[in-house]
């Protein structure tokens, strides 16, 4: 018997090497990267963009409070306070299934994704992360993926 060995790769659009401890909310391609802005109220892109289905349940990166739960303009975020000044936020939910105060722990399930950021046509999951108040690529703070569930040994005739 001769096995044949295949490697799916998830492909960024932005190329990083992510360095951090959290774990990602949702496993996926990275649709749009970071692009932070130059001032508080300067155009950019706040985070990372994970092409995700919706409906996807959205886990909690790392321990922590949530801070925030709930409509922004119409549509569903949450925020989590998490240990050394960091704050995650998932936005463009379908479902939330956490509240204000609620600690969680890392991978708890804390909403649904939804379509993404308005007019989008991949649905995705918006994540943005800040440390002591200021954007941070969420790259710098997520770990490597594992990508052991994706690999497939497939037995040639």
């Amino acid at each position: 018997m001769v096995l044949l060995v295949v490697f799916v790769v998830v492909v960024s659009a932005t190329p990083a090497a992510a360095s951090g401890e959290m774990a990602w909310p949702v496993t996926g391609s990275i649709l749009r990267g970071f692009d932070g802005p130059d001032s508080p109220y300067s155009a950019g892109h706040r985070g990372i963009d994970i092409g995700a289905p919706v409906g996807t349940p959205i886990l909690s990166p790392a321990p922590g409070v949530v801070s925030f739960a709930g409509k922004v303009a119409g549509s569903l975020y949450v925020s989590i306070d998490h240990a050394n000044g960091v704050r995650s936020t998932c936005s463009w939910l379908t479902t939330v299934t956490v509240k204000k105060g609620d600690s969680v722990e890392a991978g708890r399930v804390i909403g649904t994704t939804g379509f993404g950021h308005p007019g989008s046509a991949i649905p995705h999951l918006h994540f943005g992360t800040k440390v002591d108040g200021t954007y941070v690529d969420p790259l710098s703070l997520l770990a490597g993926l594992d990508l052991s569930e994706l690999i497939r040994l497939v037995p040639v005739a």
